[in-house]
């Protein structure tokens, strides 16, 4: 949200002309690097949210253990990067501001756009160091947990047993989890069946 209002600020008021001039202008001091700088980064952090965002759905579905650790270590690095392109973004875009000419803007057009791209580029720095945080906290509690693990687990070391122990038969104090032998061969009635016990 906040790459929209930066970029969308400077597209729609970001350019001025003076009343003799026909050509438009960058708001910030007539450098159209500046407003270059600040839409390209705008732009570009709005599709990388859409990308992670994507990628956070996704997510859970990734079985690979490799792959999900180099999504979060993406994550990190990427949250880092955009963090500092709106830093250099902030200083760049105020830097500009301040020295801007009264007489190139007289009648203060698109200030407030210039003001609003200004501020939303410093809430900006602060939403990636976050969201860098956050992936670092996610990875940290990946590789304490089973999440990024590649070593085999013996199943016996878990706490939550999934099967009943083996008991010997003659230890057998309750009858859970004991195993018995088959009945004798001519508890049953044979005769009335019409099967014949074989000897072997």
């Amino acid at each position: 949200v906040f790459s929209i209002v930066v970029f969308g600020s400077i597209v729609n008021e970001g350019y001025v002309n003076r009343a003799d001039e026909a050509q438009e202008h960058c708001i910030f001091n007539r450098n159209r690097n500046a407003c270059n700088y600040g839409i390209t980064v705008g732009v570009l952090a709005f599709l990388s949210c859409l990308l992670y965002l994507a990628l956070d759905a996704y997510f859970p579905q990734i079985s690979s253990v490799k792959d999900r650790k180099k999504a979060v270590l993406s994550d990190i690095g990427v949250s880092a990067f955009w963090a500092f392109l709106w830093f250099v973004g902030f200083c760049f875009l105020t830097n500009q501001w301040q020295a801007s000419k009264e007489e190139d803007n007289p009648l203060n057009e698109g200030g407030d756009a210039a003001r609003a791209a200004i501020t939303f580029s410093f809430f900006s720095i602060f939403t990636w160091v976050g969201q860098a945080f956050l992936a670092y906290q996610r990875f940290r509690l990946g590789a304490d947990s089973a999440l990024f693990s590649q070593d085999y687990m013996d199943p016996s070391q878990d706490s939550g047993m999934p099967y009943a122990p083996y008991t010997n038969e003659e230890d057998a104090t309750d009858a859970v989890g004991t195993y018995q032998q088959p009945p004798p061969a001519d508890a049953f009635d044979t005769e009335t069946q019409g099967y014949q016990t074989q000897n072997y």
